[in-house]
């Protein structure tokens, strides 16, 4: 029976491509397991220097590029164009065996011809080559082939090496890139090598061996449905695959917590995936499940349907419970108490300040929330001789011993009326659940993968540290204090988890345009933000190698017309091609979100607000800038970025807590920096009135 592989660059290509195009495809490839090489029409390619790539019809302008190995039966989809640039495409490439990693490789063979001549002009005139210090034996044992070889050996310069990326097979320029930075040839296969502690040889011709041990470039589909699953969500299952720094990430084996960060499109949350995949194939019958957290019910679906994509066996899917931190709280709570009644942040707000009003309190109904929040529970203090030694790190209102007094009684009524009422928060319930696997001994997982780690609550921590045995891979933690959208700070050390030594970060955007990331980037630039170990986090070297456009701002006199031209541009994306699913819009407050549906409706554009349900088929998503947490489009437009609402009237006033006051500002830069980040090739930015400040350096 006939096997297809598709490339996972195709995926992206699939998903620009118009929707007859698209339907052609799938009716084309649709009956490849019946089909052999003859019966799926393939055509030689003249002039090819591989002689393996065919072309296939899709109709009279379109044709896709196949490789059919000479023996076997399985093809690898690995683009489809226009016919003419269908058939240059093929006969410009060669698909090879990576030596080393036994993965495929495709290289753009007439690039490299054509540009090796004059580089080797150039290194005649020079007295030192680039990777003069490397020997041809250690190129060879990391995978460079005989012709990226040749090419290594006329290199003088680290910029023409840059300029090759787009031509030479990715895992050899990887290496190259990495030696001409200073790595030794063993620094570079630790990082590359995908786990595998040495370099070994593999068959050349075996390109059934090869596609078989490269997840990370193509994805294998058995009959129609699993075709049709694949061309359904092309973007979503592309979303899935690992680049080899990542993949060393998710397969590696620690000592105890470990971590990686990186900023927005780095592939954390695929990295957290494939660690909870590896982790639950490893389990015994006996064993303890992993668990798959994160902060929202959202979020937790986003990972439960990625993991769909990714896990093919269904035991060890079973093995994995994937739910966000309070249903985890929730339910241990449950258990012990019955279900708790959770009292809402407005209730809450209402019982705060009828104490400042009963007790003539001098604080506000705020500033005693976070007290509460930020220093009490977040040091899991529980006497008022403990608050008074607390540090109160992150708090910029001074307090004497007086006043913490009063605060402290403030607290004590707080929680009293609680436990009368018979009533949670969801950071009492943490806490209550901590306690309970704390007294009983009882650790319900194995091991514990957090994604989205930077807006976890102190109490939450705790949860999980008790939720494992401490030990081997115990806890994985992935996140980016950059898209921190809560104002919830940690010190990891501080909850009992050390990560000293276990951290790994990524640095390449797999997601946004490079202009789009630049720009997004500007918006933190001298932002000092923790890293959640007791220092600084750091977005230097963040990279993208995907070019674009740049993101259009576009500022109105009023919010009508500001919509007006929301409504104008998304057309000119429908208009493009651009799938209606595929198109996001974010807004600081669901007010604007629901006047955008409703101008949108209103012209006849189907759309609708996330915040209130799941999207239909065939409808622009639009969204509050936290519910576009975790969510990707090609096109997204953030609207309402004025004065008045970004920053949102949220923000503590300067002379009530300065220190809270910056914090506040800070998060709100960092919501804006991920509702921008969400778009993968364009970013429209627009306000009415008066542009935010955190526009102000951009424009």
């Amino acid at each position: 029976m006939a096997k297809l592989g598709i490339d996972k660059d195709f995926l992206v290509d699939f998903a620009r491509l118009e929707p007859p195009v698209r339907k052609r495809i799938v009716e084309v490839f649709g009956k490849f397991e019946q089909t052999t090489h003859a019966g799926l029409h393939l055509e030689k390619v003249k002039n090819a220097r591989d002689p393996r790539l065919r072309t296939i019809r899709i109709d009279q302008y379109w044709r896709g590029v196949v490789l059919a190995p000479e023996r076997g039966d399985s093809h690898l989809l690995l683009k489809v164009l226009p016919h003419d640039d269908a058939y240059d495409w093929a006969q410009r490439r060669l698909v090879s065996v990576n030596s080393a990693t036994g993965g495929i490789e495709i290289r753009d063979v007439a690039a490299i011809d054509a540009t090796l001549p004059e580089l080797s002009k150039m290194a005649e005139r020079r007295s030192e080559r680039l990777l003069d210090k490397v020997s041809d034996a250690d190129l060879r044992r990391l995978g460079v082939d005989d012709q990226t070889l040749a090419f290594a050996r006329a290199l003088t310069d680290l910029v023409q090496l840059e300029a090759a990326r787009a031509f030479l097979p990715q895992h050899q320029y990887d290496v190259l890139i990495g030696l001409a930075l200073g790595y030794t040839p063993e620094q570079v296969w630790e990082e590359l090598g995908g786990g595998a502690e040495e370099p070994q040889t593999y068959d050349p011709d075996d390109i059934d061996a090869a596609v078989a041990r490269t997840p990370e470039r193509v994805v294998l589909v058995e009959g129609p449905d699993e075709l049709m699953e694949v061309f359904q969500r092309p973007f979503a299952l592309w979303r899935v695959y690992l680049h080899p720094t990542q993949r060393k990430v998710a397969y590696g084996s620690f000592s105890g917590p470990a971590r990686v960060t990186g900023g927005p499109g780095t592939g954390k949350t695929v990295v957290a995936l494939h660690r909870a995949r590896h982790l639950a194939s490893r389990l015994g019958e006996a064993d303890k499940p992993v668990l798959l957290t994160t902060y929202t019910t959202t979020l937790a679906e986003s990972l439960r349907d990625g993991l769909r994509l990714l896990v093919t066996d269904d035991d060890v899917l079973g093995r994995i419970d994937v739910r966000h931190v309070d249903t985890l709280a929730y339910r241990i709570v449950a258990q012990r108490h019955g279900r708790p009644t959770i009292l809402r942040d407005p209730e809450q707000k209402q019982i705060w300040r009828r104490i400042i009003r009963d007790l003539e309190l001098p604080f506000s109904d705020s500033f005693l929330a976070q007290e509460w929040r930020q220093v009490v529970l977040a040091q899991d203090i529980t006497t008022a001789d403990g608050y008074l030694r607390a540090k109160r790190a992150g708090r910029g209102r001074r307090l004497g011993p007086q006043q913490k007094a009063l605060v402290w009684q403030a607290v004590t009524a707080f929680t009293d009326e609680l436990a009368a009422r018979n009533v949670w928060t969801y950071e009492t319930v943490c806490v209550e659940a901590t306690r309970l696997l704390q007294e009983s001994g009882d650790r319900p997982y194995r091991h514990i993968i957090v994604d989205e780690a930077q807006d976890l609550h102190p109490v939450r921590w705790r949860l999980l540290r008790a939720a494992v045995p401490e030990g081997p891979d115990d806890i994985f933690i992935a996140g980016d204090t950059h898209q921190r959208i809560y104002d919830n700070r940690v010190t990891l050390k501080g909850v009992g988890i050390n990560v000293a030594g276990r951290s790994a970060r990524l640095t390449v955007n797999y997601r946004t345009t490079a202009e789009i990331l630049a720009w997004s980037l500007g918006m933190l630039a001298g932002e000092r933000i923790d890293d959640m170990d007791e220092g600084l986090e750091s977005l230097a070297g963040c990279r993208s190698d995907v070019h674009g456009q740049r993101p259009e701002l576009r500022g109105a006199a009023t919010k009508p017309l500001e919509l007006k031209a929301l409504v104008a541009k998304v057309r000119g994306w429908l208009d493009a091609g651009i799938e209606p699913g595929d198109i996001g819009i974010a807004a600081r407050n669901n007010m604007l979100v629901n006047s955008a549906v409703r101008a949108l409706r209103d012209a006849g554009v189907p759309a609708c607000n996330l915040d209130e349900g799941k999207a239909g088929d065939g409808e622009v998503q639009l969204a509050t800038m936290h519910r576009m947490k975790g969510l990707e489009f090609r096109c997204v437009a953030v609207i309402g970025v004025g004065e008045h609402q970004v920053p949102s009237g949220a923000v503590t006033r300067i002379d009530e807590d300065e220190v809270t006051h910056y914090h506040d500002l800070q998060r709100e830069k960092c919501l804006l920096f991920v509702a921008c980040t969400r778009a993968r090739e364009e970013l429209y930015v627009s306000w009415h009135g008066i542009a935010s400040p955190f526009l102000t350096a951009l424009r």
